[in-house]
């Protein structure tokens, strides 16, 4: 049988010449087809790496992360491996404002954009968004050190009052050492004008600093934390329950600051991020 075929592939290579193929493009073809896929180890490293995201990454952040684990990889190429084997993030975008609140003390604008740091526990920024389920809402308060942007405190909570924000601010302050004062930059919201954010800073030697009225790019990077955290937050599962949400919620941000890679901490998580860091 094996005699017959290959008089036949000769026979099929004499037509192609004849109609102007070469006989050598015909039999590499040939073999190309017949013999395993030569790029079945990087598609299935591709899926490893697209599995473990929770389906949250798209091709530029898989390729980064193939390029982590020692993968030689055209960009290119892993969108087209990824659109071959299906795999697709399905990101669902949803606008919110933060609540504004009423006038009270305010602080200046120390931050002034200034988004980068040499060190941990020197800027903070923090922020409250919202998540709506059906008729119910939650509500997140978190805090992000712009060091290794790791969130540093959070709080889950049906009501964006002041118990939600203090206490996320004070798991953040909690983790100080000894001389560390870190600038706190949030937006004019109520709960940061109130008497008792001013009085949990003041007793950790911590300093306000509040964006300009109506000027979200002032505290641009919490604010691309709750729109990626929506983003991927929903991108699979669906969430039914408030009790459910707000276990996705408290995974989403341990796998975050755990297994989440970052650009500006070069490629990596920020919890490995700030160890190799303060390893050297």
């Amino acid at each position: 049988m094996a005699v017959v075929s290959l008089k036949a592939d000769h026979k099929l290579a004499d037509l192609l010449e004849a109609a102007g193929l070469a006989r050598s493009t015909f039999f590499y073809h040939q073999a190309r087809l017949a013999s395993p896929d030569p790029l079945a180890d990087l598609k299935t490293a591709i899926t490893e790496v697209f599995e473990a995201s929770r389906h949250r990454f798209g091709h530029r952040r898989v390729w980064a992360q193939l390029r982590s684990q020692g993968w030689i990889v055209a960009k290119k190429t892993v969108l087209k491996l990824m659109r071959e084997l299906g795999l697709r993030c399905q990101i669902r975008r949803k606008r919110f404002r933060s609540f504004t609140g009423e006038v009270g003390k305010t602080f200046p604008n120390l931050l002034r954009r200034e988004f980068t740091t040499s060190a941990p526990n020197q800027k903070w920024v923090t922020d409250v968004t919202e998540f709506h389920l059906g008729e119910d809402k939650i509500y997140l308060s978190a805090v992000m050190d712009l060091f290794d942007r790791q969130i540093i405190g959070a709080s889950i909570g049906r009501s964006p009052n002041l118990e939600l924000t203090n206490t996320s601010l004070q798991q953040a302050l909690a983790r100080l050492g000894p001389g560390e004062h870190p600038i706190v930059h949030s937006d004019q919201g109520f709960q940061y004008q109130h008497r008792s954010w001013s009085q949990i800073l003041h007793h950790a030697g911590a300093t306000g600093s509040m964006s300009r009225r109506g000027n979200c790019l002032d505290n641009a990077v919490i604010e691309s934390f709750f729109g990626h955290l929506k983003d991927e937050l929903f991108c699979t599962d669906k969430i039914e329950t408030v009790d459910q949400l707000i276990e996705e919620l408290t995974d989403y941000l341990r796998w975050f600051n755990h297994y989440r890679p970052h650009n500006s901490n070069k490629g990596l998580p920020p919890v490995r991020y700030r160890e190799q860091a303060l390893a050297v």
